[in-house]
């Protein structure tokens, strides 16, 4: 005979997990059928998963082949493709492929003379570029020049991690909804979705390249460790499966300590409402916090790590614990004026400890992004270039609306609402109940079915995706690590047995017959209409072939490696001179990343060829740096891409105290500048311009300037 288990009235973390599968019990004993059924399912599962990763991988490779004809063009315009920061990355790499020995690599990594004129930087501390030096280490021990390019080493190696990130967001999809069904969809979902899901094929050396599909292994990880009943040995594996990905994500992204931030609050959020186990949230806390001490560790003692909002927050959540023991004791009103307390207490220790952190490390590399955080949220409007810099670019702006366009056009959004209002829903009775402590027959009988649903993995990948979706929605460059997720969330919970059960109950036509036919008839019939809708396209998207053409820039390198002293400083755009390191080993100025406040300060000096400043002014500015020539930039002194207020010229303006030009009202303090703008004056070779500046290069983009050597400005 059948036996059955009967649940009782408890908390969402402390749910049993049902068992995957058809499992028939007799006398206690569990038949073979359900044995072999389940072990058949996961391989299936398994292969079906790694295919569809490397599918994904192959496809995005094939797109970034037909995009860009990279396998014909030449060496400088497959450098050339990568633009802005992704060329400064891609250096170091070549950097270290052209050292002599490693040794050599990694010591003129270490004492870098050629990122900042007149300069000595640490890349290893100031870079995330790790995973940089780790691939030329293996392309140099394992002479893999043998068998390939070093470009086609490092990029390959990118659209392999595609595939980490495809089987990752497959198991935890399978986890949350017991089905690889579910993972299939979501998969589906992700390479359907791609433009808003990746930017892989045109941005491959990236940081969030490297870093996102690290992270969602993460997240898989923390799906499985939720997991009620695990045997101590696979949690002991699983926390040392989180470690490594939270160590590798770490290290990986320069954003870091933001992402695990919110995650943080994630767990915080749901450890206050009782949704999850107290002792695995320590543990991933801890993780955290050992996994950002390492990385600071191996950056040198990174101060911006160690003075990092995370550390504190964890730290402060941590102590307030051990301050506060009976939170989860009284009745509603008694819990909700204790968590009230609590939160409070965790908020000022944070600040408290992180304002004392700071001070101590005297640290001033991220007050930039909390300049444009405040801004940016209406707290007082502000003329700091920095924080208007990135007010003024698209990818930190709001999420566009046709995003949303794009994801209803593959259902993946009127499947993730759907999920998500009843997940949420679930979730809110949840929370009453436990915050009340107590309840009745009748509300326990409704606690339990929402229980079921929302499990302690399925209650955190709701919150997560709540709390990265608002990130998402307040700046479009942060999109990816939601979009991704959604598809996750939303494939999962229309798999899930439990919310079709709750859902077929509260209309009085459940049966498991029905929750068995919508838990998989659904998913087939989405999955059948994506292929019909997107096959099509996606096969005329791949025969579709176009070329790289940038003879401009193609012709400026070569201008600037044949007509340049090995050892010349170039000033120009941070942008363009990322290419030139790259593509010539120049010096530079200045570059894209923006994390030190000396380089964001000469970067906004270098920026004065595009202001109203004199000739004389500019020369002194660029010499204090080692300059011997200027690039300008027509798109940048014209600005055509913003409009007024948002060109470089207009922010510079700002900053400088000067009114803006062209039709519109300035602010009352602001005043004409008694200067024309530099970076149309010069062109006119005025002779007090031809004094300091000789033009040596000219095409329709760039004008090249040489500096005039010992010269003093008046």
């Amino acid at each position: 005979m059948t036996t059955v288990r009967h649940r009782k009235g408890i908390k969402a973390s402390e749910v049993p997990e049902e068992p995957h599968g058809k499992h028939w019990k007799l006398d206690g004993k569990v038949l073979p059928g359900g044995k072999v059924w389940k072990k058949v399912s996961l391989v299936t599962g398994g292969f079906v998963g790694i295919s569809l990763g490397i599918l994904t991988s192959v496809y995005v490779a094939t797109l970034h082949e037909n995009d860009l004809w990279f396998s014909n063009i030449k060496e400088v315009e497959r450098e050339i493709s990568f633009r802005t920061e992704c060329g400064l990355y891609y250096s170091y790499y070549k950097q270290m492929l052209q050292a002599p020995s490693i040794q050599t690599g990694l010591h003129s990594l270490i004492y870098d003379n050629k990122t900042e004129s007149m300069r000595t930087i640490n890349i290893l501390e100031r870079m995330n570029v790790y995973q940089e030096v780790f691939l030329s280490i293996l392309y140099r021990t394992f002479h893999i020049k043998k068998f390939l390019e070093p470009i086609y080493f490092y990029i390959y190696t990118l659209f392999g991690l595609q595939a980490v990130y495809v089987a990752a967001l497959y198991v935890t999809s399978w986890l949350l909804s017991g089905t690889w069904l579910s993972g299939v969809l979501a998969a589906f979902w992700y390479v359907t979705n791609r433009v808003d899901t990746t930017r892989v094929e045109f941005t491959i050396p990236l940081r969030e390249n490297w870093a996102l599909p690290v992270f969602a292994v993460q997240v898989a990880a923390i799906s499985f460790l939720f997991r009620p009943h695990l045997r101590p040995a696979h949690e002991r594996l699983t926390l040392l499966a989180v470690f490594i990905s939270t160590f590798l994500f770490s290290l990986a992204w320069q954003f870091n300590q933001f992402m695990l931030l919110i995650q943080a609050l994630v767990l915080f959020t749901l450890d206050s409402l009782d949704f999850l186990p107290r002792g695995k949230v320590t543990w991933i806390y801890i993780i955290q916090v050992a996994s950002l001490l390492l990385v600071c560790f191996l950056q040198f003692f990174n101060t911006m790590i160690a003075g990092s909002l995370l550390i504190s927050f964890n730290m402060s959540t941590l102590l307030a614990r051990r301050l506060q023991n009976n939170l989860k004791t009284g009745g509603l009103f008694s819990r909700l004026g204790k968590l009230f307390l609590h939160v409070l207490l965790v908020l000022c220790l944070t600040f408290l400890v992180n304002n004392f952190m700071k001070k101590i490390l005297n640290l001033e590399s991220d007050e930039h992004i909390f300049k444009f955080l405040k801004a940016k949220f209406g707290f007082g409007a502000t003329r700091d270039f920095d924080a208007n810099l990135y007010l003024c670019e698209e990818a930190f702006g709001l999420l566009p609306f046709d995003t949303f366009t794009r994801l209803l056009d593959t259902l993946v959004f009127y499947a993730y609402v759907f999920v998500l209002f009843v997940m949420a829903m679930a979730a809110a009775v949840v929370a009453f109940q436990n915050l009340r402590g107590s309840a009745n027959n009748k509300s326990m009988d409704k606690l339990q079915k929402c229980t079921m649903l929302l499990k302690p993995g399925a209650a955190y990948n709701l919150v997560h995706t709540i709390l990265f979706g608002c990130l998402a929605l307040s700046t479009m460059r942060m999109k990816y690590i939601w979009t991704s997720h959604l598809c996750v969330f939303a494939a999962s919970g229309l798999c899930n047995s439990d919310m079709w059960g709750l859902i077929l109950k509260c209309v009085r036509l459940y049966t498991p017959q029905r929750v068995s036919v919508m838990r998989y008839l659904t998913p087939v019939l989405i999955l059948l209409c994506l292929c019909y809708k997107f096959w099509p396209r996606m096969m005329a998207e791949l025969s579709e072939l176009r070329e790289f053409y940038d003879p401009d820039t193609v012709e400026l390198m070569n201008w600037i490696k044949s007509n340049t002293p090995k050892k010349a400083v170039i000033a120009g755009s941070m942008q363009l001179l990322a290419g030139v390191k790259l593509c010539t080993g120049r010096v530079l100025t200045n570059h894209p990343h923006y994390e030190d406040k000396s380089l964001r300060e000469r970067t906004k000096q270098v920026y004065q060829v595009y202001a109203k400043r004199s000739p004389e002014e500019v020369y002194r500015v660029l010499r204090s740096f080692g300059t011997d020539f200027v690039i300008l930039e027509d798109s940048m002194c014209y600005g055509r891409r913003h409009g007024r207020g948002c060109r470089l010229r207009d922010l510079l303006d700002i900053a400088n105290g000067h009114t803006m030009d062209g039709p519109g009202d300035d602010e009352p303090d602001l005043k004409p500048s008694q200067y024309p703008r530099f970076c149309e004056e010069i062109k006119k070779s005025l002779p007090s311009y031809t004094v300091y500046f000789t033009k040596v290069f000219q095409n329709k983009t760039f004008h090249v300037y040489k500096l005039a050597k010992h010269k003093k400005a008046t």
